[in-house]
C-alpha cells in the first residue's frame, strides 16, 4: 500500500515538474516570439519553416541580408526561393535582402535557402541567421535543426550584429540534432547559428564572391584606411597649429583687462587723448574683426574731421556736407589719403552726403591700403583676406580633386574611399579658412589694448578731465567709440554741444548718430566692403 502510494507521489511531482518547464518555455502573452525548424536537404538546400507568434493588432515586419562581407573584398551571397506564408502577412526577395510583414496571430513561413553550407578544411559548416533584422523585441526564438548526419558542433550567436555572445542555450540534442534557444532578443539583433557536419555529407554550395558595386568600391581597405590615419593626422595637426597661432588671442580675449591709459599731460597740464600703440580708428576695426568694414571708414572720417583735415556741417534737407579743411600731408596714412581722394577727388573741396548718394565713390583702394598698412604695422603677417582667399580656394580645389579622385577610383580600381577622405579634408580646409589669419605677437598685445580702450570709453567722466581739455579729448576719442560701438553712451557722457570740426548742430547728441548712419548708407553702396557691423573685442 504504502509503496502504490510512494509511485503516485512521484508521478505526480514528475508530471508538475513537466508542466512547470513547459510553461516556463512559452513565451509571454502579448509578446513577438518565433520558432524556427531548419531540415538540410540531401542537396545541400536548407528547408526553413517559421512559426511566428505575433499580438492582435501589431503589425511587424523583419529584413533578412542576403550578402554578408566574408572578408576583404569578399561577400558570401544567399539566394531565398519557396516564401509562402499560411496566416496573415507578405514577403518579398531581392538580390540583396529577404523581407518579411506579418500581421496579429499566428503565421508558419517557410521558404528554402541555397548557399547556407560552406567546406570549413576538411568539414563542412551550416550557416544561418535564423532570426535576425526584426523591427520590434522577440521574447522567445527556438530553434532546431536535423541533417542527413550527425551534426558534429553548434555555435550559436546572439545579440547584436557583430557580437560574440552566445545564445541563452544550444547543444546537439542527444548528437541527433541542434537545439537553440534565445530569450529577449532586441530589436535589430541576430541570432546566427553555424552548425558543423562532416564531409561529404551534403555537397557545400555557399557562394563567395568579390564584392561589387559601390560597396566594393568604399570598402574599407588598407589604403583607404591609410587616407583616414593620414587625414585624421592633418586635422589634429591643423588644430595644433591653429591653437598656437590663435592663443594668443584666445588669451587676449580671455584676460582680465582694465581701463588703459590713454589720458596724458604734457609739461603744460594740459590732458590730451594718445590712443595705445598709436593705433588709428580704421585699424581698430580691422585688428579686431580681421576686415575692413564700413564702420572702420566712417570712424576714420570722423578722426580726420577732428584732425582738422575735414569739416562736417549739418545743413537743410537733413543732409549733411563734408569740406576740405587743410590738404592731404605726409602724416597721414595711406589708407586716409584714400579716404580723402574716395570723398574729395582732386579738384572738389567741398560734397554733401546726399551727392555722395548719388555719385559712385570706389572703396576699393581704401581696403587695399588698410589692409596693406595693418601688415605694415606688423599686427598681422599677411593680409587677412588674401589669406582667407588661399585657404579657400585652396580647400575648394582639393575638394573638387577629391570628388573627381572618387569617382574615378569608384569607376576603376576601387579603393574610392581614398578620393572622398580627400574631399572631406578639402571641405574642412575651406570651412576653416575664416579661422586661418592669425595676429602677429605684436597684433594680440594690440587687441589687448583695444580691450583697455573699450574699458577707459566706459569708465571716464567728465570730471576725470579738466573743463578745458573736454572739448578735445571727447572730439579725439569719438571715432574710437564709433568703431568700438560706444558712440552713444560717450554722447550721453559727455554731452558735448559746440565742437571746432562739425558745425550747425542745434543738437548734436541727436544730429550725430543721424550722420554716421547716412554715411554708413553711402559708404555700404561702393559694394567693396562688409556691411556696418561693430567689432566686438
Amino acid at each position: 500500500m504504502l509503496k502504490n502510494w510512494g509511485a503516485a507521489i512521484f508521478v505526480a511531482v514528475a508530471l508538475t515538474s513537466t508542466t512547470a518547464a513547459g510553461a516556463l518555455a512559452q513565451p509571454l502573452p502579448g509578446t513577438v516570439s518565433t520558432e524556427v525548424r531548419m531540415k538540410l536537404e540531401r542537396d545541400a538546400r536548407l528547408s526553413v519553416t517559421e512559426t511566428v507568434q505575433v499580438p492582435d493588432g501589431k503589425t511587424v515586419k523583419r529584413t533578412v541580408p542576403l550578402r554578408l562581407a566574408v572578408g576583404n573584398d569578399l561577400e558570401r551571397q544567399y539566394q531565398v526561393t519557396d516564401a509562402k506564408i499560411d496566416g496573415k502577412g507578405s514577403t518579398s526577395t531581392d538580390d540583396d535582402s529577404f523581407s518579411v510583414t506579418l500581421e496579429g496571430g499566428q503565421s508558419v513561413l517557410t521558404y528554402t535557402v541555397a548557399g547556407a553550407v560552406a567546406p570549413v578544411g576538411d568539414a563542412l559548416e551550416v550557416r544561418w541567421q535564423v532570426a535576425g533584422g526584426w523591427d520590434t523585441e522577440l521574447d522567445k526564438v527556438a530553434v532546431s535543426f536535423s541533417a542527413p548526419d550527425s551534426p558534429t558542433s553548434v555555435n550559436c550567436l546572439a545579440g547584436p550584429v557583430g557580437s560574440s555572445q552566445p545564445c541563452t542555450s544550444a547543444d546537439l540534442a542527444d548528437g541527433k540534432g541542434v537545439r537553440a534557444q534565445e530569450i529577449k532578443l532586441g530589436a535589430g539583433e541576430r541570432v546566427d547559428v553555424a552548425i558543423g557536419l562532416s564531409a561529404g555529407v551534403v555537397p557545400p554550395n555557399a557562394v563567395v564572391v568579390e564584392q561589387s558595386g559601390l560597396a566594393a568600391a568604399f570598402a574599407l581597405t588598407p589604403a583607404s584606411g591609410a587616407a583616414l590615419g593620414g587625414l585624421l593626422v592633418l586635422l589634429l595637426g591643423g588644430v595644433a597649429l591653429l591653437w598656437y597661432l590663435r592663443g594668443r588671442d584666445a588669451a587676449a580675449l580671455a584676460s582680465e583687462v582694465g581701463a588703459v591709459t590713454v589720458l596724458v599731460r604734457d609739461q603744460g597740464g594740459r590732458v590730451a587723448f594718445a590712443s595705445p600703440d598709436g593705433v588709428l580708428p580704421g585699424q581698430v576695426g580691422t585688428v579686431v574683426d580681421e576686415h575692413v568694414d564700413v564702420v572702420d571708414v566712417t570712424a576714420t572720417v570722423i578722426d580726420l574731421a577732428v584732425r582738422n583735415y575735414l569739416w562736417i556741417t549739418e545743413v537743410e534737407g537733413h543732409d549733411w556736407q563734408i569740406m576740405r579743411r587743410n590738404p592731404v600731408d605726409d602724416s597721414l596714412s595711406g589708407y586716409e589719403k584714400a579716404v580723402c581722394e574716395a570723398l574729395l577727388p582732386h579738384g572738389v573741396d567741398a560734397v554733401s552726403v546726399s551727392e555722395l548718394r548719388g555719385r559712385q565713390i570706389d572703396l576699393a583702394v581704401v581696403r587695399e591700403r588698410l589692409y596693406a598698412d595693418v601688415v605694415e604695422k606688423r599686427w598681422f603677417v599677411r593680409r587677412p583676406d588674401a589669406e582667407r582667399n588661399l585657404f579657400w580656394w585652396a580647400g575648394i580645389v582639393i575638394a573638387v580633386l577629391g570628388v573627381v579622385a572618387t569617382v574615378v577610383l569608384a569607376l576603376t580600381i576601387g579603393n574610392a574611399l581614398f578620393g572622398l577622405v580627400v574631399a572631406v579634408g578639402g571641405v574642412a580646409l575651406a570651412f576653416g579658412a575664416r579661422s586661418m589669419p592669425a595676429r602677429t605677437r605684436r597684433g594680440s598685445e594690440l587687441l589687448e589694448h583695444v580691450r583697455g580702450l573699450r574699458g577707459y570709453l566706459h569708465g571716464v567722466t567728465p570730471d576725470d578731465v579738466p573743463e578745458a581739455d573736454r572739448e578735445l579729448v571727447f572730439s579725439r576719442s569719438l571715432p574710437y567709440a564709433v568703431v568700438l560701438g560706444e558712440t552713444e553712451r560717450w554722447l550721453t557722457t559727455f554731452g558735448q554741444q559746440d565742437l571746432y570740426w562739425y558745425g550747425n548742430a542745434s543738437d548734436f547728441r541727436r544730429s550725430f548718430p543721424a550722420f554716421l548712419g547716412a554715411l554708413d548708407g553711402v559708404l555700404a553702396q561702393a559694394g567693396h566692403l562688409r556691411s556696418l557691423r561693430t567689432p566686438n573685442p
